[in-house]
């Protein structure tokens, strides 16, 4: 609920538990709304789950208790601020796996609760949202084109809280595909990066196919995708290195012809939404943000349609506490704030009242 405006500098502790980055920062909100980053901790969890070539949350969860106090404890110490200069104490509080949110949001209650001071229960997904306004300095509004492991949305994003979803994908995440893509070709976890990394040295001369190409709205799917190159492997088996290359190119660079014209067609949506005077910007936020090919396509878009393409740094891009921390140093900046009853959520759609896509599962 509002409470109270927000004008004077303040600092806000941020704690990340959503999947398996254990992260803690402490942001500062300057008065004239400009973010600075005092400390930015994360700790990966790649070792404890590699060999089973994903995420496994009761793992990832038990790995949240042991690691947090201390990510926390070295977020304090590298921002050179006590507990008494906090304002406030932000965590993601969902989407995500819960048992690790749980983790998270138990602890920001919990410091919060001891030092008197508001506790914020951020939406994981607007935190990416908003990450632009801590690097770029960019004010609203602007086209959103959210790609990670769980998600893949294009939103207008109007205000803090106020998120209009023009498309999302009916089966799977960009980042989901990847990871597939990497693991029906033999390849190690996380598969993004591998299948980046192998793409560089392939040609992409595998005929695959483009979903939703050309589709009023600006929905993804990614499922026919992955099993085209399923097929492609299996005719090719066995795969030599360079054929394994020649995949992961020819994969990336159909996803880089899905996204460039999914979002094409979300510009053409947000102008008509907002009109000619409104600014024109996309922010690609998301770990598959970091994708260097998925840039350049992006960069073609953007400048054929006059956007200003804005991409937060690359560890900004994937899951830390600093864009907690400036989530909720913004919502706190309008007054916003939680009770110590706010749940841990499983699922939390950025757009509640957005109309249910044909055909799509539980993640849109």
């Amino acid at each position: 609920m509002p409470k109270r405006e927000k004008s004077a500098p303040f600092t806000v502790l941020g704690i990340e538990t959503s999947c398996d980055e254990t992260a803690a920062s402490v942001v500062r909100r300057h008065a004239d709304g400009r973010g600075e980053i005092l400390s930015n901790v994360v700790r990966a969890q790649l070792d404890l789950h590699a060999a089973y070539g994903g995420v496994v949350p009761e793992i990832a969860a038990r790995a949240h208790v042991d690691l947090l106090d201390a990510a926390i404890k070295q977020a304090m110490t590298e921002a050179g601020v006590g507990f008494d200069a906090l304002e406030a104490v932000a965590a993601a509080a969902g989407p995500g796996l819960i048992g690790g949110l749980i983790v998270g949001v138990t602890t920001a209650k919990a410091i919060g609760l001891g030092l008197g001071v508001s506790f914020i229960a951020v939406n994981h997904l607007e935190a990416h949202a908003l990450s632009a306004g801590l690097t770029d300095g960019l004010r609203f509004p602007y086209l959103l084109l959210l790609v990670s492991g769980g998600h893949t949305q294009l939103l207008i994003v109007k205000e803090v809280g106020d998120y209009e979803r023009l498309g999302t994908t009916l089966d799977d995440a960009l980042g989901e595909a990847f990871d597939k893509a990497a693991k029906l070709l033999g390849l190690p976890y996380p598969g993004g990066p591998e299948v980046e990394r192998r793409a560089a040295k392939g040609r992409a001369t595998v005929k695959l196919p483009r979903p939703m190409l050309g589709r009023p709205e600006p929905h993804f799917s990614l499922a026919g995708l992955k099993t085209a190159l399923r097929h492609a492997a299996l005719e090719r088996a066995p795969l030599s290195e360079q054929t394994i290359a020649d995949l992961c190119a020819s994969f990336q660079e159909a996803v880089a012809d899905v996204v460039s014209d999914r979002t094409a067609r979300a510009m053409e949506i947000y102008e008509a939404r907002l009109g000619p005077g409104a600014q024109k910007a996309l922010v690609v936020a998301g770990g598959v943000a970091a994708n260097r090919r998925l840039k350049v396509a992006l960069e073609k878009v953007a400048s054929a349609h006059g956007f200003r393409l804005v991409v937060p740094p690359a560890e900004l891009c994937t899951d830390n506490a600093a864009m907690i921390a400036w989530a909720g140093a913004e919502r706190l900046a309008r007054g916003f704030t939680d009770d110590l009853g706010a749940p841990a959520r499983a699922r939390w759609p950025l757009d509640p009242d957005a109309p249910p896509a044909l055909g799509a599962g539980v993640k849109a």
